[in-house]
């Protein structure tokens, strides 16, 4: 018996150590230690999670605590990721957007139930509830000014390029009507305080306005996500007919580099450090007084180090605004100087990181074209 399961152990680590089986196959996290025994796919413990909660699809054990029979061990030898995934992922739509291990958990749920429960990408040309190029529906909005969640019937068509929101069901006439080559959205749970949050913003008068919306049910609000993404898609195919599809895939929605609170000064840099939420989204730095805002206060644009942009730790010498966070960090533009500070050094670090990496990537001409931002007021 004990010679039997040495070589069942040992079976079960010949096929966990295969290269295919290295990442997660749901979220792509290294060293996974947990696989389903009737998909055959190894996962970490976080996507274990989610597949213990679809029992009927996903019966999942640990490689390292738990025991696993003779049969259960073939079985993961002969799927595995590799053979697993080309089955579930055959026909993803280039748009979809793919969760890795630091995405929410809205977004690995619905990846995962979308693969192995609905079978969403096991055939060609499926019929898919974001693919229509046209979706319309209640969200949970956020008001501008109270700040209370209401519900509001939305409307994204590619035919007309656009998203729309009415702040009445049988109204006529949208409250907003905004081009979708303007429109960004970014799971963002902690900050909307649901986990279905969802944050779209789109630019206005070359500023940035914020949206925040949920929906009760996970699906139906990572439904409205990739709807934005086909849309976007479809409508930048035709407007670049010569740009590849992973081009265009590039320049779909995206996640924020970084957020989080910091202090800053005037531009006389004398006046006192107040402390804001700030918003870097690749080249945009945006500060607001709540994190919930509609508006930015300011924005700047972050440029190239060949254009004469860096970031500093720590404050000139000699500065003169009295501030309670004693970790600061400097951005330098042609033009003048912005000083801010952090409660933690690792808050510092992050920030400086987060600059560094958008420094030190060349402008495209577009983002040249956008520079015209630094000439936005950055006040108190």
């Amino acid at each position: 018996m004990a010679g039997s399961n040495e070589r069942i152990v040992k079976a079960l680590k010949e096929v966990w150590r295969r290269a295919e089986n290295s990442l997660c196959a749901d979220c792509g996290k290294p060293d996974p230690d947990w696989a389903s025994s009737t998909l055959g796919v190894f996962i970490c413990l976080s996507c274990s999670g989610i597949h213990r909660n679809i029992p009927s699809i996903s019966k999942v054990k640990s490689l390292k605590m738990d025991h696993w029979d003779d049969v259960q061990v073939q079985f993961l030898a002969k799927h595995g990721n590799a053979v697993t995934k080309a089955m579930y992922e055959a026909h993803i739509p280039i748009y979809y957007y793919q969760p890795t291990y630091n995405d929410c958990q809205v977004l690995r749920e619905q990846w995962i139930r979308a693969k192995y429960e609905r079978k969403e990408f096991t055939e060609p040309g499926k019929q898919l509830p974001y693919s229509d190029g046209v979706k319309e529906g209640i969200l949970w909005k956020r008001g501008r000014d109270h700040g209370q969640f209401l519900p509001r019937k939305f409307l994204l068509s590619e035919r007309e390029g656009c998203l729309k929101y009415f702040t009445k069901q049988d109204a006529k006439e949208p409250k907003i009507n905004v081009k979708i080559d303007v429109i960004n959205a970014t799971f963002q749970p902690v900050k909307i305080g649901n986990p279905n949050g969802l944050q779209i913003t789109y630019l206005k008068d070359n500023k940035t306005r914020n949206i925040f919306v949920y929906h009760e049910s996970g699906k139906e609000v990572v439904d409205w996500f990739n709807a934005i993404r086909s849309v976007q898609f479809h409508y930048l195919k035709v407007a670049f007919p010569i740009a590849s599809d992973n081009e265009i895939k590039n320049r779909l929605t995206r996640n924020f580099l970084k957020e989080g609170y910091m202090e800053k000064t005037g531009p006389k840099q004398r006046e006192a450090f107040k402390k804001r939420w700030f918003t870097l989204d690749h080249r945009r730095l945006m500060y607001f007084k709540d994190p919930l805002d509609a508006f930015a206060k300011g924005e700047v644009f972050v440029g190239s180090r060949e254009n004469g942009y860096s970031v500093q730790k720590g404050l000139p010498s000699g500065t003169q605004g009295n501030f309670s966070w004693h970790y600061g960090l400097t951005i330098v533009t042609p033009d003048r100087e912005y000083l801010f500070t952090c409660e933690t050094e690792a808050d510092q670090l992050d920030w400086v990181a987060a600059f560094t990496s958008v420094i030190n990537q060349a402008m495209t001409p577009q983002e040249y074209a956008s520079k015209c931002l630094d000439a936005v007021s950055f006040l108190s």
